[in-house]
């Protein structure tokens, strides 16, 4: 592994150099533009906010109550999207900004590999990874998982860096940036990133350096401090935090998620339970290709790059995957944005080489076969993200109408709502959300009927469940017929009365 790790190599650019006989700065800026507009066109118009969305955006909203904030999460993305949250309700404006955000956050993490690898490659891997269905339908989402995507991809890069050149300081004064990105949105997957490098770093003789190592810990220490801290605060303890984010997950130990998200490649956003048939095998087609284009990537690669540009990136998808494929037992595919992110560079040296060989010369049958496949590719993931996307602005008309709906029935702000869908129901209608079971249990039944003596409360209950026994002699109403909401019935205690005239409004 060490031979592999540490080849016989040209020194790298500076993090700060330009690039010898390339210019990036065009083509990663394009690639990042496209992102952006392809987002900005397919996803953001008439979007509407999800469930866990609902819970980050409210943290720092001015105008919601804050959600309940269960063990697992972290408050990153949340902080991410406050300079708009904070001022603003809109889903749009909020839209906007993060797809804007999130196209400024993939050129700078492609830019880290400027001089490591070769334009043409770098462009590529970018397209790639914003290519994907996955990548587009979160880019404008307030969801931790891109980001941390973008934060292990600079870090990969500053580490090569700072490895093999010991006098490039600016890449090891970078480094803890992008790896306190990743600490603060999604704790554990900044753990094994360090782990990932960490060890790569102790397996390559010229790259042990305690100087390095201290950095990696002191890094995933400093973004993971806020989220240590309130384990002590609100969960009693780091180790009771991390058990209780472990029973909100199902348990973690071993679980074969492969399957699980290999269906969810369909276009699920959650796969929880995975039993779903797998309809749509030509949907996990580049899956299936991406684990030996990798491979072949890191062995076509030139040598002078072929150990830490091609193999450290792979090395680390692997490490960094292995918790979302064998520890969880189900499935998200924004889980594995980090490991796509990474696996995009040696995957994209695996296509240069089908269509160029090692001459650079492009050769008609393997430029055809590339071409052919990109194409192929691209249009299953954008039907994806279309159908997707359709689905989320119906969503947002169900939920606009339903929100509209309860404000006739006299549950406005300052209102509690439990029950199912009651943490969305509860963005669109200004009221806190409330449960008294399940990961998000914050209250009892007690504390219901108390609020219902100060405030409108509202238990949402789905067709064929009963009403909960602290809803005892409280009046039912149906909700609108919407799709999401068919069957569906509210129940209000006395001292909710209808309006008499006028309607409601929801949040737009």
């Amino acid at each position: 592994m060490q031979e592999a790790l540490a080849p016989r190599t040209a020194r790298i650019s500076p993090l700060g150099s330009v690039v010898p006989g390339g210019r990036p700065l065009p083509w990663l800026a394009s690639i990042a533009a496209a992102f952006v507009l392809v987002q900005l066109v397919l996803v953001v118009p008439g979007s509407g906010m999800g469930w866990d969305e609902a819970v980050y955006t409210s943290q720092v909203s001015r105008e919601l109550p804050s959600a309940f904030f269960s063990a697992p999460r972290a408050r990153g993305i949340s902080y991410l999207a406050a300079p708009v949250a904070a001022f603003t309700s809109s889903i749009t404006a909020l839209r906007v900004y993060l797809a804007l955000l999130s196209g400024a956050g993939l050129f700078a993490s492609l830019w880290v590999w400027r001089g490591l690898l070769p334009t043409r490659v770098l462009a590529t891997a970018g397209g790639l990874f914003a290519g994907l269905w996955i990548t587009l339908f979160y880019g404008p989402a307030v969801m931790p998982n891109l980001w941390s995507a973008y934060g292990s991809l600079a870090a990969v890069g500053c580490f090569v860096r700072a490895a093999r050149d010991r006098t490039d300081r600016r890449a090891l004064a970078v480094l803890p940036v992008p790896l306190v990105v990743v600490a603060l949105m999604r704790p554990p997957d900044a753990m094994w990133l360090v782990l990932a490098l960490a060890a790569m770093s102790l397996a390559v003789r010229r790259w042990r350096r305690p100087g390095l190592l201290l950095l990696l810990a002191g890094a995933l220490a400093l973004g993971s401090a806020e989220w240590v801290i309130e384990a002590y605060v609100r969960y009693g303890g780091l180790f009771a935090r991390l058990h209780r984010a472990g029973e909100i997950q199902g348990g973690m130990g071993w679980h074969m998620a492969v399957d699980d998200q290999i269906r969810s490649l369909a276009g699920r956003t959650l796969c929880r339970p995975c039993d779903v048939p797998w309809r749509h095998p030509v949907t996990a087609l580049w899956w299936f290709a991406l684990p030996p284009a990798a491979v072949a990537g890191v062995l076509v690669a030139p040598r002078i790059r072929r150990g830490a540009t091609a193999l450290v990136p792979a090395l680390t998808a692997a490490v960094v995957a292995v918790p979302y494929l064998f520890l969880i037992g189900y499935a998200a595919p924004r889980f594995l944005l980090p490991s796509y992110a990474l696996l995009a560079l040696p995957v994209a040296e695996c296509l240069w080489w089908i269509a160029t060989g090692r001459t650079g010369r492009f050769r008609t049958a393997g430029t055809a076969l590339v071409g052919l496949a990109l194409t192929g590719h691209l249009a299953v993931q954008f039907a994806i993200v279309a159908h997707n996307a359709a689905g989320s602005r119906e969503s947002r008309k169900d939920f606009t109408n339903t929100a509209a709906h309860l404000h006739r029935l006299g549950v406005r702000p300052p209102c509690v709502l439990t029950g199912d869908h009651a943490v969305q129901l509860a963005y669109y209608t200004g009221c806190a959300s409330r449960q008294t079971g399940g990961p998000d249990a914050s209250v009892t039944p007690a504390g219901v009927r108390a609020a219902a003596r100060r405030q409108p409360v509202a238990v949402i209950v789905p067709p064929g469940h009963t009403k909960p026994a602290f809803a005892r002699g409280w009046r039912p109403a149906p909700l609108p017929d919407a799709a999401r909401f068919r069957g569906y019935h509210v129940y209000l205690p006395a001292t909710v009365r209808p309006l008499r005239s006028g309607g409601g409004e929801a949040r737009p």
